[in-house]
């Protein structure tokens, strides 16, 4: 073996623990960067493995940027390099290591061959805790337990892990001792029995635990999507939080991709005549650039949402993702109706959001909807509200319960409002079924869109923000 391909191969066996703990941290939920993960490297390089609390310490400082991350951080750290070895219940550790130098070349030959029964049956028969384990180990990188992802491959893992160690021949060994008929011979094999029961079961939670590891990220994945695609009415008590997590994540995605947009656009276009002038010195070379601007205003919204109890859990997902959204929206006034509208912006300024909904939903939700009235109160009391520059969001069914729906106060809305984005939860085709005027409200709105789900509030709100760049 070449010098270059001993220091390549010394490289990996440094850096392939890392690697997995940052797949495992990003698994988590921590948000790690190319640049990052080669910060993380370097600190390995300073500090190294063997001090764990230092080393812990160390990747804090690089790796968590918030109070929630660092938590995360430790849970992932922790689960990953405090983790014990491979432990065999069969065995108390300690006991028949002094076997395993011997053991150790049989073991290698198993392991490349597919053999080696008798040498598994030793170990166990032994109590050779040092050589089960590292049969295991050995056995679980050499057939990619690091690339588990799913539970459903737990049991394949297991199987491959045991096979690869030996186990076939070893029960092979074991019928043939059931079928020699000597006592001392059946006695031996009933032991190697109970101690291979054991070494399954040892096997299952090594391998379930690298599932923890491994498999987070996939199964994050699948349940993000799940949540996404799920209509807000049908989400579960158990989901909730996890739908508000998103909820805020989805939001500041959304609001840092507009800020780019924004800073991007108002830079403006090349004005050539400027940049010559101010690059005489240059000779004309345009070191110095000079650019058109133009002034884009961040969107100033009037929220409008039916609280009533066939649109309540959309409203309350709407009004948290528009109050994530802060960095991206300059002014937000919310109102809450159901026979009557009342203003809400104070409490969702001043409390956090989810308390501050769940106060709102007491007060004046799940009541019967009366569009007519409500309009009328917002005609009375907040019609100031409305300029040019202003984008009027309403949520709600348009399900006003037979009662006259104002349209005459809508489309003073209308005229007075940049634009009106009504987003309705029922599927098109019941729109001016029954008592829902959606038909009649539709005209003076810019924009309608079916909305029950968390990814149809990010489009909505993502069309938004790009009609007002």
């Amino acid at each position: 073996m070449s010098a270059a391909h001993a220091d390549g191969s010394r490289d990996r066996l440094t850096t392939e623990p890392i690697r997995r703990f940052l797949e495992t941290a990003r698994g988590a939920g921590l948000r790690i960067s190319a640049a990052e993960s080669i910060d993380v490297m370097r600190a390995v390089e300073a500090v190294g493995y063997a001090d764990r609390g230092l080393l812990k310490a160390a990747l804090n400082l690089v790796i968590a940027k918030t109070p929630e991350e660092k938590v995360i951080y430790d849970q992932a750290f922790d689960l990953y390099f405090q983790r014990e070895a491979f432990v065999w219940d069969g065995a108390k550790p300690g006991a028949g290591e002094e076997q395993s130098a011997t053991l150790m070349p049989m073991l290698a030959a198993a392991a490349a061959t597919g053999a080696g029964g008798s040498a598994l049956g030793q170990m166990l028969e032994g109590s050779d805790h040092a050589g089960i384990t590292a049969a295991v180990e050995a056995a679980a990188e050499k057939t990619g337990l690091h690339n588990i992802r799913y539970f459903t491959q737990t049991g394949l893992y297991s199987l491959r892990i045991l096979q690869q160690i030996g186990l076939r021949d070893l029960e092979n060994q074991i019928d043939g001792m059931r079928r020699s008929g000597e006592a001392a011979a059946i006695i031996r094999g009933q032991r190697l029995a109970a101690q291979i029961d054991l070494l399954r079961d040892s096997v299952k939670r090594y391998v379930e635990q690298h599932l923890e590891m491994f498999g987070r990220a996939d199964a994050e994945q699948f349940r993000i999507e799940r949540l996404k695609a799920a209509r807000l009415s049908n989400v579960s008590q158990r989901d909730m939080r996890h739908m508000r997590l998103l909820v805020r994540q989805m939001a500041r995605k959304l609001a840092s991709r507009y800020a780019r947009v924004r800073r991007r656009r108002l830079r403006g276009q090349l004005d050539v005549r400027r940049t010559i002038r101010r690059n005489v010195g240059w000779g004309g070379v345009p070191f110095v650039t000079h650019w058109k601007q133009r002034k884009i205003e961040k969107p100033r919204v009037v929220v409008l949402c039916d609280v009533s109890g066939s649109v309540a859990e959309v409203s309350q997902f709407l009004l948290m993702f528009l109050y994530a959204l802060n960095e991206a929206l300059s002014d937000i006034h919310s109102f809450a109706f159901s026979g009557s509208m009342i203003d809400v912006s104070h409490q969702l300024e001043k409390q956090p959001v989810e308390q501050a909904i769940v106060s709102i939903m007491e007060n004046i939700g799940y009541q019967s909807s009366n569009y007519g009235n409500a309009l009328a109160d917002f005609e009375a009391n907040w019609m100031r509200l409305l300029t040019p520059k202003t984008t009027v969001i309403i949520v709600g069914d348009a399900r006003g319960n037979n009662a006259d729906p104002r349209i005459d106060i809508f489309e003073q809305i209308a005229n007075r409002s940049r634009r009106i984005i009504w987003l309705n939860p029922e599927h098109p085709g019941s729109w001016g079924s029954g008592d829902s005027d959606m038909f009649r409200y539709a005209p003076y709105c810019g924009l309608v869109r079916v909305c029950n789900t968390i990814q149809h509030l990010d489009r909505a709100i993502s069309e938004m923000l790009e009609q007002q760049s």
